[in-house]
């Protein structure tokens, strides 16, 4: 199975976790801890909101592609490969949202 860009940008983050460099934002946005990554996350989805409702495509893909990032940021500070997230995606595909959502309050 041919990689997919979001395994190859973890790979990179979990790279710039163990060797941090003064020029890589990935590495300055780990030090800083597990809150500013929250923050940096939080800002992001804030911002694809706003580029949905505003309804320009690329703006939105671009601020996908932030969220995205940052979000593998978090599963890297957090030791957490995203074949997990996939993993779970796979679980939980062909089945009904309601039906998913009621097995997890259940």
């Amino acid at each position: 199975m041919e990689n997919h860009i979001l395994e190859d940008v973890y790979r990179v983050i979990l790279d710039r976790k163990a060797n941090p460099s003064a020029k890589s934002y990935t590495a300055a946005l780990m030090s800083k801890g597990l809150d500013s990554i929250l923050k940096k996350i939080g800002e992001e989805a804030t911002e694809l909101v706003i580029a949905a409702k505003g309804g320009e495509r690329e703006q939105v893909v671009y601020e996908t592609a932030d969220l995205f990032f940052h979000v593998l940021v978090l599963l890297g500070k957090q030791g957490i490969d995203p074949e997990d997230v996939f993993a779970e995606l796979r679980r939980r595909f062909g089945i009904s949202g309601i039906e998913e959502k009621n097995s997890r309050t259940a």
